[in-house]
């Protein structure tokens, strides 16, 4: 049975989650600096480091075109290393530069802080069960990922 009311709830959890995270910590570029594509793309790079602009893009669900653009800017922007494979020059692995590595990391890590003294403020309870719910989250997640991937 479709519960629309619980994946409209979800939605909103999940957004004010996210704005209320991003406004205790802000970014690690501003806006005029890094577009959230590019955001999107460092912040997969740090996770994945050497990944392929191919794989980028299906880990994105975007065009391998487009990851190559904003992989262009990027390394411009001295953020992105593209390294060819020496087994096959046709393809980019992708890794970022110190700095940016360095200034994801502490975003993260200031995300992370964020989150965990808020997580403190809750019951051992509240805790238990976004514990609990996370598995399932995961799931919903993956059922959402977009089928050509």
């Amino acid at each position: 049975m479709v519960d629309v009311p619980l994946a409209e709830d979800l939605l909103e959890t999940m957004g004010v989650l996210r704005r209320h995270t991003r406004r205790a910590v802000g970014r690690p570029w501003t806006r005029d600096a890094v577009s959230g594509a590019q955001a999107e793309l460092i912040r997969l790079v740090r996770r994945h480091p050497g990944i392929s602009v191919a794989d980028a893009a299906a880990e994105l669900g975007v065009a391998a075109n487009t990851v190559s653009t904003l992989v262009g800017s990027l390394v411009t922007a001295g953020l992105v290393r593209r390294e060819p494979d020496p087994a096959d020059r046709r393809v980019a692995h992708l890794h970022l530069s110190d700095d940016a590595r360095g200034q994801v990391e502490r975003w993260r890590d200031a995300r992370v802080a964020a989150v965990t003294d808020a997580l403190d403020d809750l019951t051992d309870r509240d805790r238990r069960a976004i514990a609990a719910a996370l598995p399932a989250l995961g799931r919903l997640a993956d059922r959402l990922r977009p089928e050509d991937q």
